[in-house]
């Protein structure tokens, strides 16, 4: 008996064009991709605290795995960046719209010390993911904050192009990418109670 190929829920086609954004933002297509500035250790950092941002575990776990992968092969200093990730994550679910005057002043002053610590482990990846959270969430002030810290590290202008580009990519993807691993068992749930398959 000839076995019969089974449809995923979103399609063939959707999930192919799932795959290639995936590699235009993490691998690169050949002859078709923009060059990468940032490294793919810094676009794992920031697809991994998109990851708990978004709460979801499926990438979470996909991209911490990924970040191991990559910091073995660079042979990199050891630090404890999964937690400093998540603290990074906590510090900048704080909006300026949520908080006071005399508030805020005291979270750019936390967080600048916040970020210069983690800017010793590896540079400029505080301003990296607080500009992805920005973009994430909307918020002009926390990308202003943000960009202003990324403009003033880099001299050529192409560079900041490119770094804002490799983040907005990143961002982009994550936001599909966790949707997606976060709904997929609800939708499957739903499917089934009409006798549907997911496939």
């Amino acid at each position: 008996m000839a076995k019969v190929e089974q449809s995923p829920v979103l399609g063939h086609a959707f999930n192919d064009v799932l795959t290639e954004l995936h590699a235009h933002v993490f691998t690169g297509v050949p002859g078709e991709s923009d060059p990468f500035v940032l490294s793919m250790l810094d676009r794992e950092y920031l697809a991994f605290v998109l990851a708990c941002y978004y709460q979801c575990e499926h990438c979470q776990r996909h991209h911490e795995r990924a970040i191991d992968r990559e910091r073995r092969q660079l042979g990199v200093r050891d630090w404890n960046w999964k937690k400093e990730l998540v603290r990074t994550t906590l510090f900048l679910r704080t909006s300026r719209s949520d908080v006071s005057v005399i508030e805020w002043r005291e979270w750019e002053a936390a967080w600048k010390s916040f970020a210069q610590r983690i800017h010793l482990r590896h540079p400029s990846l505080a301003c990296y993911i607080a500009y992805a959270i920005g973009i994430a969430r909307n918020d002009h002030t926390l990308m202003d904050l943000a960009f202003n810290s990324i403009s003033g590290s880099l001299d050529v202008d192409a560079q900041v192009k490119g770094v804002i580009r490799d983040i907005d990519r990143v961002v982009i993807f994550m936001k599909a990418a966790t949707s997606k691993n976060r709904t997929d068992s609800v939708i499957i749930r739903h499917l089934k109670s009409r006798g549907l398959s997911a496939s």
